[in-house]
């Protein structure tokens, strides 16, 4: 038989703040957290290691525990990520601070709801993105896409017949050796 665990994440965005740290844990220690990862840091960080080790320690039929969504996650596309991972693993999360535990119906459908809203907010945003796009062609200021490296074929032929190395192109023409050998290998020089 599989035992699980309730598994608690704290997080502050300084080390000046002890006290809600504190909080946190205490909070989590009273709603039965066996295992508590924590860690001062921003939520606008972009690596949260403590966040990462949770998610890959975490097991099936465990429930991870936080006392408020903002210790959490910091966007609900941030939030249905999150969630999206511990499903996959099979276990559940609690919002102490919002009574949300999905391991309850109406917890799947907040979260399911949350969700759809992300999802919304997504679709509003693309949506006024292309009438955007749409107004500034017709008004002739859309440029479209910046030219790739494609677009400098002729220029890394003409280096290349020059003699100059690889190296040479990439600085004269600011691409990546990558796009200089693609375009080498798609033209072939004469002297091949």
């Amino acid at each position: 038989m599989t035992t699980t665990a309730l598994v608690g994440y704290a997080r502050t965005s300084t080390a000046d703040q002890k006290a809600g740290l504190e909080a946190q844990l205490r909070d989590l220690e009273q709603a039965g957290c066996t295992k508590v990862f924590r860690e001062e840091i921003s939520s606008v960080a972009t690596n949260r290691p403590q966040l990462a080790a949770m998610l890959e320690w975490v097991r099936e039929g465990d429930t991870l525990v936080v006392t408020k969504l903002d210790r959490l996650a910091r966007s609900v596309v941030d939030l249905v990520s999150i969630t999206a991972a511990l499903k996959t693993k099979g276990a559940g999360l609690r919002i102490l601070a919002m009574n949300l535990d999905t391991a309850t119906p109406t917890g799947k459908l907040m979260l399911n709801l949350l969700g759809s809203i992300a999802e919304f907010e997504r679709e509003l945003m693309l949506e006024r993105q292309r009438e955007g796009i749409a107004k500034a062609r017709a008004e002739g200021k859309y440029a479209g896409r910046q030219p790739t490296a494609r677009a400098k074929a002729d220029d890394v032929m003409r280096l290349r017949g020059e003699g100059k190395s690889v190296a040479d192109i990439v600085a004269a023409l600011a691409i990546s050796r990558a796009s200089v050998f693609r375009i080498l290998a798609d033209r072939p020089s004469a002297e091949s």
